[in-house]
C-alpha cells in the first residue's frame, strides 16, 4: 500500500524559508511523478512543482519559479520542496502526492497523481 507522509510545515515570518519532506513507501517510484500542491479553505487544490523520479525532470509553476525547488532521494524515497523568500500567501496546506507517468510532459493536474498524503500546514507571518 502506497504511502505519502509528509512533514517539515510550520510558522515562519515573511521572506523565510522552510524546507518540506514527504516519504513515500509502498512501492516502486521508478516510474512515478512526484509533485507538491498547496490548498487554502475554500480554493482548489494548486500545483506547485514535480518531479520524474528516475530523469529528475521537473516542472514548476510559475508562481513558485526562482523560489521553491523540489528535489529526491531515493534512500529513502524522499522528496523536498526547498521554499524560500515565503510570502504571507503561501500560507496554505502542502501535500505532495504520487501518479504513474502518463506522457513525456510532467502533469500539473490533481486529477494526474493517485496517492496523497495527510498535508502539513505552512503559515507565513507578515
Amino acid at each position: 500500500q502506497v504511502q505519502l507522509i509528509e512533514s517539515g510545515g510550520g510558522l515562519v515570518q515573511a521572506g523565510g524559508s522552510l524546507r518540506l519532506s514527504c516519504v513515500a513507501s509502498g512501492r516502486t517510484f521508478s516510474t512515478y511523478d512526484v509533485g507538491w500542491f498547496r490548498q487554502t479553505p475554500g480554493k482548489e487544490r494548486e500545483f506547485l512543482a514535480a518531479i520524474r523520479w528516475n530523469s529528475l525532470r521537473t516542472n514548476y509553476a510559475d508562481s513558485v519559479k526562482g523560489r521553491f525547488t523540489i528535489s529526491r532521494d531515493s534512500t529513502p524515497n524522499t522528496v523536498y520542496l526547498q521554499m524560500n523568500s515565503l510570502k504571507p500567501e503561501d500560507t496554505a496546506v502542502y501535500y505532495c502526492g504520487a501518479g504513474p507517468v502518463r506522457s513525456y510532459t510532467i502533469r500539473t493536474g490533481t486529477e494526474a497523481y493517485d496517492y496523497w498524503g495527510q498535508g502539513t500546514q505552512v503559515t507565513v507571518s507578515s
